[in-house]
Formats: structure tokens, C-alpha cells, sequence
């Protein structure tokens, strides 16, 4: 099921499931979803489903509304897509299965159909818990300290502060996408994680003091 991960400015809130059609935000309590921010318009903006795709579509609020940093009227969504309303986000994600293409007259036989390598995660420093290994099976797997995060990373610094999620791992037929949650705090083979890549065998990935190495099951 879609669904969004509402964060205002860096800390995390809560999860939303997109259970329904349609949602509107906005600062009034009439809204499905509810920012409470006197810069936030009363009815900010929208989201909705249609044709497969969730949309999300500004209600001409005075601050507008923006998708990975751009500001849009209208925006079909990507899983990993943030939408952002002043100082809330709101990160898109969807588990679901997408719908399979019509097959052609002639289905190919199994051998010739392609699968995703299977993908996993080596812990190469400074593990979260016991475990050093983790295989990357689902649609979607987050690296954080909440308990929606399939894999835990040790914050660094003085305080061990860090985000609830971090990243997110997603898996679609051409291979797996690493995305920000929250930007700038991973890093991806050394660099400051900024927007979704593609990962490649031996990819590094930074989660505060914590080490990945992303590879391929041959």
C-alpha cells in the first residue's frame, strides 16, 4: 500500500497510509492531513490517485508546494519522491506491486525472462546491531532507527543523534535505487547523498557512523 512519511524539518512524525483516493492538506482541521503551520495554506494541496499513479496538485496556496526541491502545480510521484510545504515533508513510498505489462501473444519461456539479481547490504563498519549481512527482498527497505526500518545504522557525533529514517532502499526490474529521507545525512561512495541513484556492485553507503557495501548475489 502507498504511503507517505511526514517529517517536519528533520524530525520524523508519523506514517500515513494512502488507503483512499484522494487527501487534502492543509493548516484546517478539515483536511485529511492536518499541518498545523500558520504558513501553510488552509487547503495547501492534494494528492490522488489515477490511472495507477498518485498524484500530488497545488491548491494556489500562498507558499506553494514542491517535489524534490521544485516547485510544482501538478506532479505524478515516485517512490522516494519528497513533497514539501513550507518546513513539512512528506516522503512518498509505495510497496505495492505495479501492475504486470499485457503479455505478448508469444509469453517467452522462463529461462528467458529477466529477474532483479538478488541485492544485499554488508556491514563493513560500525554495525547497528549484531548482524552483518542483509538481504534487500522487499520493494522497499529503510535504513533507520525507527521501528519501521528493516536495517539500523549507529548515529555518529557526540550525542548519537540521527534521523528516525535515513534512507530507502528500493527494488524495481532494471535494479535498486538508493533514496534520501533525509537529505545530505548519508553518503553514497563518499559523497553527500543529495537525490536518488542507482546502486552498483561494491557501492559504498554512510549512515551516520555506520558502513554499507551494496553487491550482488551471483
Amino acid at each position: 500500500m502507498p504511503k507517505l512519511l511526514l517529517k517536519f524539518e528533520a524530525a520524523f512524525i508519523k506514517e500515513i497510509k494512502l488507503d483512499k483516493p484522494a487527501f487534502s492538506l492543509g493548516r484546517k482541521p478539515d483536511n485529511d492531513i492536518v499541518l498545523d503551520n500558520a504558513a501553510v495554506s488552509g487547503h495547501h494541496a492534494k494528492m490522488y490517485e489515477s490511472g495507477g499513479t498518485w498524484f500530488v496538485e497545488d491548491l494556489n496556496s500562498t507558499n506553494g508546494t514542491f517535489v524534490n526541491g521544485k516547485k510544482t502545480l501538478k506532479c505524478g510521484l515516485k517512490p522516494g519522491d519528497t513533497i514539501t510545504l513550507v518546513k513539512y515533508s512528506l516522503v512518498f513510498a509505495d510497496e505495492s506491486v505495479t501492475s504486470a505489462a499485457k503479455a505478448p501473444a508469444e509469453a517467452p519461456l522462463p529461462q528467458q525472462r529477466q529477474k532483479t539479481p538478488q541485492g544485499a547490504l554488508e556491514v563493513l563498519e560500525n554495525p547497528g546491531d549484531a548482524r552483518k549481512e542483509f538481504e534487500l527482498t522487499g520493494l522497499s527497505t529503510y535504513i533507520g532507527k525507527s521501528a519501521q526500518a528493516a536495517i539500523p545504522y549507529k548515529a555518529g557525533g557526540l550525542f548519537g543523534g540521527g534521523p528516525e529514517l535515513a534512507v530507502v532502499i528500493t527494488m524495481r526490474p532494471e535494479g535498486y535505487y538508493l533514496n534520501p529521507i533525509k537529505e545530505d545525512y548519508a553518503k553514497y561512495n563518499g559523497n553527500p547523498l543529495k537525490e536518488k541513484v542507482a546502486l552498483q556492485d561494491d557501492d559504498t553507503i554512510e549512515v551516520g557512523a555506520t558502513r554499507f557495501r551494496f553487491f550482488l548475489r551471483k
